[in-house]
This record gives C-alpha cells, structure tokens and sequence, in this order.
C-alpha cells in the first residue's frame, strides 16, 4: 500500500470550476521557470496541513526541479485545510510572510464560497513572484513538472 494516492480521476470539484485554475497555473510559468502544482483532497491525514502539503511535495517529486523553485498550493477541502509550501530556493527569496499573506487570501475567498477563483489568484500571486525572482529564459526553461491539478483521496 502506497503513502500516496494520486490520481487524475477523482475530481473533488466540477470540471468548470476547474478552468480558472489550471489557466492560472498555465499563465504563472509562461512567465517564470519556476513549477506551480496545486493538489487538493477530501481529508488531511496531519493535524499540520504543512506537513502533508510537505509529504506530497517529496511524493510529487517537486523538490527535484533544477532551481529548487517549485511551490505547492495544498488544500483538503471537507477538513478545511490548506497550506502553500515553496521549496528553498523561491522560499528564501519571498520567507514565511509571504507564504502565510497567500493562505490568508485563500481563506477569505473560501468563507466567500469561491474555492476556484480564491486557488486561481494565489497561483498567479505565485507566479509573480516567481517571475520576479525566477523570470522565464526562452534559452534555458523547460516544463520540469505536470501543469494539472492533481487530486488525492
């Protein structure tokens, strides 16, 4: 048995509403190398939201990218978690604050009800920053990582 159950099938929301973000996330590495994955799940298995968004990082293979710049956007929806995780080289470039202004927006868009729209806009936040310090390189860039939305369990 497996510590991580990823899968492309289990949509834990609509596909419509699924647009808004998988946009977001195609429009944050145009402009960046950086990597933006957002997982989201039913159920948080942690007390730490954290520390599951850090358990699917190393599952999702996200520290693995060239520049250490990928970031984790971590929801488990019926629990009401969620967390965003930077690996070190964008971490040490915006710190903790920045990490915990993007959740607090999140927040406020999921008390509205807008869980698409709410993810959608720390993804492009995200993708500002990492544009401002990871910018994109016509020369160098690859696509390290899947731009989907990955969903657990």
């Amino acid at each position: 048995m497996s510590l991580f159950s990823f899968s492309k099938k289990k949509e834990l929301i609509p596909a419509s509403e699924q647009q808004p973000i998988l946009e977001a996330i195609k429009w944050a590495e145009q402009k960046t190398s950086g990597e933006v994955r957002v997982y989201i799940e039913s159920h948080c298995r942690f007390v730490n939201p954290i520390d599951r968004a850090l358990e699917v990082f190393h599952g999702l293979k996200m520290h693995e990218t060239k520049d250490r710049n990928a970031v984790l956007v971590y929801i488990a929806l019926k629990d009401h978690q969620l967390a965003v995780y930077g690996d070190k080289g964008i971490h040490e470039k915006v710190g903790d604050d920045y990490w915990r202004r993007e959740v607090d927006k999140m927040i406020a868009a999921f008390n509205g009800e807008n869980i698409a729209n709410g993810i959608a806009a720390v993804v492009t936040d995200i993708g500002d920053a990492l544009h401002t310090h990871f910018p994109y390189d016509s020369d160098t860039d690859k696509n390290e990582l899947p731009d989907e939305i990955v969903f657990g369990h």
